[in-house]
């Protein structure tokens, strides 16, 4: 089950998931009572970096993918194109340990905060976000900045 540490003592942890820490908030049938799932049964799902606090990716999980996600510590998803679950670095090896999950206040919307290994974007970016606007228009990179450095 995912666990969540308070901010004093989340600083204190090096690189260990929340799930090792013991301290337990929530269970998986109480986050799926509180969200509001879409039309399709799906809720979008933000990865954002623990340690630079970058967006990693945007995706799409169902019931089954957030109890999987509470249940193993590991970001899962569901994959519209392919129409599965989908545990982010299943096959890649670029998976992301859920370290805190949070839901808005809408409860229409869910937040990861992860420990990544190695990239995150299918095409091997940091961040799949890694399109900026720009005066001539979209500029590639890898992705934000981190906000730790700013």
């Amino acid at each position: 089950m995912i666990r969540l540490l308070g901010r004093a003592r989340a600083a204190s942890v090096s690189a260990r998931n929340a799930l090792d820490m013991g301290i337990m908030i929530g269970n998986a049938n109480a986050l799926l009572s509180a969200v509001k799932f879409d039309l399709q049964g799906l809720v979008p799902v933000i990865a954002q970096d623990r340690a630079t606090g970058v967006v990693r990716m945007l995706a799409w999980a169902n019931a089954e993918a957030l109890r999987a996600t509470v249940q193993s510590g590991l970001a899962t998803f569901w994959s519209r194109s392919r129409n599965e679950l989908w545990e982010k670095g299943k096959t890649s090896g670029h998976s992301m340990r859920v370290f805190d999950l949070r839901l808005d206040c809408d409860g229409d919307a869910i937040l990861y905060i992860v420990d990544a290994n190695g990239p995150s974007c299918h095409t091997n970016a940091t961040s799949c976000f890694f399109r900026s606007m720009a005066a001539g228009g979209l500029v590639a990179d890898d992705g934000p900045a981190s906000l730790a450095a700013k």
